[in-house]
């Protein structure tokens, strides 16, 4: 890297009286001052703010119009020198090691995103309520190899993949998701994003439950047009509660019912189960609360209150406000798709183990007489949104094939990282028949029954050959591998990675339950032609 390693960019409207404080803390990092910059973007304010950063000691302030957050982000990268951009907020004062902790991860060439922590010195209870939320949304994530959740009050990505993936969506005109949904996009390629909890920055919560009030309502609002383009998003993330997903329904049918009492008195006792269901369900957070900061559990309940029906409502008006808006972004596959794929998923790779048990037990049995080793082979391949989880095939070369692979192919020499070899010395007798018809994939079944596959999707592909993938090719990520999918009924072995990639995209892109049925119907063709099994 060249003079200035790292680029931190601040956005900043109308903060003359805080950016100060938070330019003068990046400038006394730990860091030789000579290896980062800082930018702040003046977003279009008009009480000095730019002046106030320049004098507290930025390098660059760059003016942008009033276009909210997200735009102002983007600008400062567009401007920025570092092959690595740096993120936080203008109300927000790093730690001295901040940018040392933050671009430590960046050392592992496969690390492409990474996030940091908030931190408090309020005394408000509604403030010290918001950072044990923070908190154990913290703990969620302590020990995840990889997350998929970034705020930028505390972020860092390498900015060849920001800029690569068009940045923050500047639809977004307010802080709100707009950092989330960046970072569930390049979760959704399989880029590595990690959580580093010693990357600390302290900051100013909302000190009012009006003001909290109002943040939770209008991140509500803006993550009803999130959920459209990442509907996996509402079943998990990495950073928010399944608990929170559960009080906001149960709040919601606690006013249902209410309402509905007002014609029907039974209902009552819906609406008291609810509000029961409710206040249990936060017994876990409560317990967190008497261990960190016991007096907040008194006016816990009312704050879980607010916040639920804050979400809530906000959610509901997003999802009025958005229902019919047109797009340029969209999901991979619908949340209605979403739920028949995976009901199909279930019922076939049911159905398929059932009967194929039996036959099952006959090729393990061959597998074992055939050659030394185990029946069963497991390897870890990319799964969805590039997550790793192991495969299981039956066994079709030699024990020991993998360490013998670096004699037989350069893989760093190769135009593609994707390969066929057509007479493999390491396949077996067995291996060969049970390749030629596809066999060897039987158990997989399994792995779709588990939800790590599906019945029919891209390729699972090896986690070192996804390592050498551009941003491209990336795209075939964002769905769960197929036990069959378009390269299969498309040649299979003898398709490159390309043509393979623009197959796998096109069937994301126009996907539909019967396009699988298709597929499925198309692979016992493909597997009778023998085409491209190698």
């Amino acid at each position: 890297m060249g003079r200035c390693d790292y680029s931190v960019i601040v956005p900043a409207y109308q903060a003359a009286d805080v950016v100060g404080n938070c330019v003068r803390a990046l400038a006394r990092q730990t860091v030789a001052r000579a290896c980062y910059e800082i930018i702040v973007v003046d977003d279009g304010s008009s009480d000095g703010t730019g002046d106030a950063a320049r004098a507290a000691g930025a390098d660059r302030v760059v003016r942008v119009p009033h276009g909210g957050p997200a735009a102002a982000r983007n600008a400062g990268v567009e401007a920025a020198q570092g092959e690595v951009v740096i993120f936080t907020d203008a109300d927000c004062e790093p730690v001295a090691d901040w940018i040392a902790k933050m671009t430590e991860p960046f050392a592992d060439p496969d690390i492409a995103g990474v996030k940091g922590v908030y931190r408090t010195r309020q005394k408000a209870w509604i403030a010290r309520f918001t950072q044990l939320e923070y908190e154990t949304k913290y703990a969620r994530m302590a020990h995840r190899e990889r997350i998929d959740f970034v705020d930028t009050y505390s972020a860092a990505y390498r900015r060849a993949i920001f800029l690569t993936n068009g940045g923050f969506d500047v639809i977004f005109k307010t802080a709100s998701v707009e950092d989330q949904e960046f970072s569930f996009r390049l979760a959704r390629k399989g880029y590595r994003l990690v959580f580093v909890p010693d990357a600390v920055v302290y900051h100013r919560h909302n000190a009012t439950v009006d003001h909290y009030w109002r943040r939770k309502f209008g991140i509500g609002y803006w993550k009803a047009l999130l959920l459209r383009w990442h509907p996996e998003r509402a079943v998990k993330d990495s950073h928010t509660p399944q608990t929170l997903k559960v009080q906001i329904g149960l709040l919601a049918l606690t006013g249902f019912a209410l309402v509905a009492a007002l014609l029907w008195s039974p209902s009552l006792w819906l609406a008291l189960l609810c509000t029961l269901l409710f206040f249990v369900s936060t017994g876990p957070f409560l317990v967190y609360i008497v261990r960190h900061d016991a007096p907040i559990v008194v006016a816990a309940p009312l704050f879980l209150i607010t916040r639920a029906l804050a979400l809530g409502l906000g959610l509901g008006a997003g999802l009025l406000r958005f229902s019919g808006q047109s797009s340029a972004r969209h999901a991979p596959i619908s949340g209605f798709n979403r739920f028949l794929k995976r009901a199909m998923d279930i019922v076939g790779s049911g159905i398929g183990l059932i009967l194929t048990l039996p036959l099952m037990v006959v090729i393990a049995i061959a597998v074992k007489l055939d050659s030394k080793g185990v029946a069963f082979f497991t390897q870890w391949r990319a799964g969805e949104n590039g997550r790793p989880f192991k495969i299981v095939k039956f066994r079709t070369m030699v024990d020991g094939a993998e360490e013998m692979l670096t004699t037989l192919v350069d893989l760093e020499a190769m135009e593609s990282p994707v390969f066929k070899l057509r007479d493999d010395p390491r396949v077996t007798r067995v291996g060969r028949f049970l390749r030629r018809t596809s066999l060897d994939e039987l158990p997989q079944f399994w792995n779709v029954l588990k939800g790590e596959m599906s019945l029919v999707g891209p390729r699972p592909e090896e986690m070192r050959v996804v390592q050498l993938y551009n941003d491209w090719h990336r795209q075939r990520l964002a769905v769960k591998p197929g036990m069959t999918g378009p390269m299969q009924v498309s040649g299979r072995g003898d398709i490159g990675l390309d043509e393979r990639v623009r197959l796998e995209v096109a069937y994301i892109r126009n996907y539909s339950i019967l396009k699988d049925v298709s597929i499925l119907l198309r692979t016992v063709g493909a597997v009778f032609s023998r085409r491209g099994a190698y």
